[in-house]
């Protein structure tokens, strides 16, 4: 596409060269086309039609139809002017954007000098006139001296998926013909949420001079760091909307709700309490004699077949923080908006549910001392439950390819009367036709109360997890080496799900064992997740569950998310042992995913990511390092080599 100069849309009309841009009466649609420069797949101009009342979401639905997902925002703000008018950039002005990189400074080097100093003699005199310099008082210095603890900070951008020394991911499909496991890690446009460091970290240099420091956020704030696994089944369509899109809905509801950072001064201090701020330089390792009795390996049966252990009950997480909004009455209409229309689209269990962090928006009763909240919590559970909403309404708008009657419709059925150049709503949500599968989500938002990265050894941070369906967060202690669960699968006979199901819906019933003998809900065996828009009246929802968790400086040596290729086949200190043992996240992710690959039975899809936390150099102290399941995995890898193996 050729270069473009800033225009309006009336200048855009009056132009016979790239664009032309028609725009009528405000009820009227805003009409744009774009030359031989970018075309359809059927040769024709592009245009595009969107309502002047339409939302967002509409407009950027219809723009981006047939291109790739993300192209409107990689185009200058110049072009973007260009192709949408005034009107069409005062609604997607306000989005932020999701980046795969995070912004770091590095001091300046030979290569990239100090501005500040200058090198070479300090008179300009030409060499044949020098003489030797003779220092006398008040006179100038031969060369200027360094100023190492003042040099510049250069700001770089660094691919996470790049920076192999503090984030790793690995994929393989198994035996699987594809592999439908998505997944995502980047920085995210949202305030902080951290914990405000004691005033001792504040006042005391965390870094030492001339150390790498990270760059604060395009909202003021130390970077909030994203991560996300997505296990899609049935196809790939939901897993990938929600790798692309999910950070989206998340960034958009911090702003809808009018988010603001717990960074400000003056901002209520609740939560866990750090009885001693310094105890990053006390960390106390604990000996195999202390960790032995809480060391969950295999066992092997009296058949010779290993067993994996029951899983420990997830991490209880610190209590919500009420967060700072502009307008406390327009969230609460926001979330009550959202459960309505829930109610009036799918209805059955969704008319009588009530989302756990919504209840703090709730009116105030009287005789209720209690002030409503939003939390960050709230947040989360309005984006995944409106990105839910969204994606199987966008797929009740399809035709359904396994209709009889399809192919009698005809090729214009979904024409609207008199713009039939308008393509449907939703159609730009996963696909062509109706998608009827699902996908599972995990996802860790990591924010950090100082400028300091949260794997620098003495970095404070704040760690929420959101979590629907059985893929899986762990994390590992830095005095003990041991795992520890974030999540819990959600699976209908669990005794969580299980109450809600009989709460709710009569989805109890429902519940019912495969030839497997595995237990499933209408054919599922997730009881939440995203899309399965033929099981959401019976309860298969979206409602994440979210965990925050403060993490003291070196407290945890990494952050592992796995999917249930990984989590179904090997135990929780099996993976986190195998990681201790690589020489970066990285190299531990591929590990991790080439050991499930080769001992598993079902072959399934196996996807690991590995984040480094501020434990890193001391994974290997805590209780017995890697070697408590170093038996078990040589067994399990023998086992996989026997050529006897699945013929018994």
């Amino acid at each position: 596409m050729p270069a473009f100069t800033r225009c309006s849309t009336r200048q855009v009309a009056q132009r016979h060269g790239t664009i032309r841009a028609f725009a009528t009466a405000a009820v009227q649609p805003v009409r744009l086309y774009l030359n031989t420069h970018t075309r359809e797949s059927d040769g024709k101009p592009a245009s595009f039609t969107v309502p002047m009342h339409a939302s967002r979401r509409d407009y950027s639905e219809s723009l981006g139809i047939g291109r790739p997902a993300g192209w409107l925002s990689k185009l200058p703000k110049s072009q973007r002017r260009c192709l949408l008018g005034d009107f069409g950039l005062s609604i997607l002005g306000n989005r932020r954007f999701f980046h795969n990189y995070f912004v770091t400074h590095l001091p300046s080097s030979s290569l990239h000098p100090d501005s500040r100093t200058s090198a070479g003699p300090g008179h300009k005199l030409p060499r044949d006139a020098s003489t030797p310099h003779t220092h006398t008082p008040g006179s100038s210095p031969a060369a200027a001296a360094l100023n190492m603890p003042s040099r510049d900070l250069t700001v770089v951008r660094i691919p996470l998926k790049r920076a192999k020394h503090h984030f790793g991911v690995a994929s393989l499909r198994g035996q699987r013909s594809y592999n439908e496991d998505t997944n995502q890690a980047g920085t995210i446009s949202v305030p902080a949420f951290a914990k405000r460091a004691p005033i001792s970290l504040q006042r005391r240099p965390i870094q030492k001079p001339n150390e790498a420091t990270s760059a604060d956020s395009a909202l003021g704030d130390p970077q909030v760091f994203y991560f996300g696994i997505f296990d899609g089944h049935g196809g790939t369509q939901c897993a990938e909307f929600l790798r692309d899109e999910l950070h989206g809905y998340i960034e958009q509801a911090s702003a809808d709700f009018g988010l603001q950072s717990s960074l400000k001064t003056g901002q209520q201090e609740t939560g866990r309490k750090d009885d001693d701020p310094e105890r990053s330089e006390e960390l106390f390792m604990k000996t195999e004699e202390d960790v032995k009795d809480e060391i969950l390996v295999p066992e092997q049966d009296k058949h010779g077949v290993l067993n994996n252990p029951q899983r420990k009950e997830p991490l209880k997480g610190v209590d919500p923080v009420s967060a700072r909004v502009d307008d406390i009455p327009k969230a609460a209409k926001l979330t009550k908006d959202l459960v309505d229309e829930y109610r009036q689209t799918v209805g059955g269990y969704f008319r009588r549910f009530n989302p756990q962090y919504f209840k703090l928006l709730e009116e105030k009763k009287e005789g209720d001392s209690d002030e409503p909240q939003v939390t960050v919590e709230s947040v989360l559970m309005y984006a995944f439950l409106r990105a839910d909403l969204d994606f199987i309404s966008a797929q009740a708008r399809k035709p359904d390819p396994d209709d009889p009657h399809a192919g009698d419709r005809p090729v214009n059925n979904d024409e609207i009367l008199g713009v039939p150049h308008k393509p449907p709503s939703g159609h730009g949500i996963g696909g062509l036709s109706r998608f009827k599968g699902g996908s599972t989500a995990s996802i860790a938002l990591i924010s950090t109360p100082t400028p300091a990265p949260f794997w620098h050894p003495n970095a404070q941070s704040t760690l929420i997890v959101a979590h629907v369906g059985d893929t899986r967060i762990l994390l590992c202690q830095t005095t003990t080496g041991l795992a520890q669960p974030l999540t819990s699968d959600h699976h209908p006979t669990t005794p969580t799900e299980s109450r809600r199901l009989r709460r709710y819906a009569p989805a109890g019933s429902m519940v019912s064992a495969d030839s497997f003998g595995e237990d499933r809900i209408a054919g599922l065996a997730n009881s939440r997740a995203f899309g399965d828009m033929q099981s959401k009246r019976i309860g298969v929802s979206a409602e994440p569950e979210i965990t925050r968790v403060e993490i003291g400086p070196a407290e945890y040596s990494f952050l592992v998310l796995m999917s249930d290729g990984i989590s179904g086949t090997l135990s929780d200190q099996e993976i986190v042992d195998v990681i201790k043992e690589a020489r970066t996240p990285e190299e531990g992710a591929k590990d991790v995913v080439n050991y499930a690959t080769e001992v598993s039975h079902d072959g399934d899809n196996a996807t690991c990511l590995v984040v480094r936390l501020g434990g890193w150099e001391r994974r290997s102290e805590g209780g017995v390092g890697s070697l408590g399941t170093k038996e078990i995995r040589d067994k399990r890898r023998a086992e996989a080599l026997d050529p006897r193996r699945g013929k018994q």
